[in-house]
């Protein structure tokens, strides 16, 4: 088998391609949002649900398993997945903050066979295919031995993707946090990847979902 007219090594004939899988965090009570109101993930953008938008970028990147992790209003979240290719893992313990979600996720057989998986937060609606998809070149091309971390101008965003040998340690996450701590300190190389303020756009409130142009639901 000739790439480019240059024969593969013996280490690369027949070792099977970076598999990634995208945890998507959908669980959220979204309580900025205020109590009884709106749901963040429900709002409109260009006539789509913002957790749908997300889902479909997520869908469209060529990663190898699509994970979306529910609890807050999970119905309604799961109804505006519907007829995509993602799988579902319900976090009973939504409430207790981030660390559970990510558990909740990471503990998917999809995500647990996966060389690494691409954290993804529902609420950031200028996420594109496009993006992921750099992310995703960027970790396969570095073996599946780094973390690649989205940024913008240099300070760091999301969405991240971890490698494997950073899993035992997202399990063990407790609380409200999620893996930032794990990241600066595994002392694995981290490949960061400007995708402009995309990186930092999420909307946590009414007035940060019209500000970027969505329309509030119910």
């Amino acid at each position: 088998m000739m790439a480019s007219g240059v024969p593969q090594s013996s280490d690369e004939v027949g070792k099977p391609p970076i598999s990634v899988a995208v945890v998507l965090l959908a669980a959220g009570r979204a309580s900025r949002m205020g109590e009884g109101g709106p749901h963040k993930l429900l709002a409109e953008f260009d006539g789509v649900p913002l957790v749908r938008r997300s889902a479909e970028a997520a869908v469209g990147s060529g990663a190898d398993s699509v994970i979306a992790v529910t609890g807050y209003r999970a119905d309604e979240i799961v109804g505006a997945l519907s007829g995509l290719r993602a799988v579902f893992a319900h976090n009973a313990d939504f409430a207790s903050g981030m660390a559970s979600s990510l558990i909740a996720g990471f503990s998917c057989v999809e995500a647990r066979q996966a060389d690494g998986i691409l954290v993804m937060l529902a609420d950031m609606p200028g996420i594109t295919t496009e993006d992921l998809r750099l992310l995703l070149a960027a970790f396969r091309g570095a073996g599946g031995n780094a973390i690649v971390r989205a940024v913008s101008r240099g300070k760091r965003g999301n969405p991240v993707i971890l490698p494997r040998a950073v899993y035992g340690e997202v399990m063990r996450l407790r609380g409200d946090v999620g893996a930032r701590h794990i990241i600066e300190g595994s002392g694995i190389p981290i490949i960061d990847v400007d995708i402009g303020e995309a990186a930092h756009l999420d909307v946590d409130t009414p007035e940060a979902v019209v500000a970027a142009g969505g329309v509030l639901k119910a």
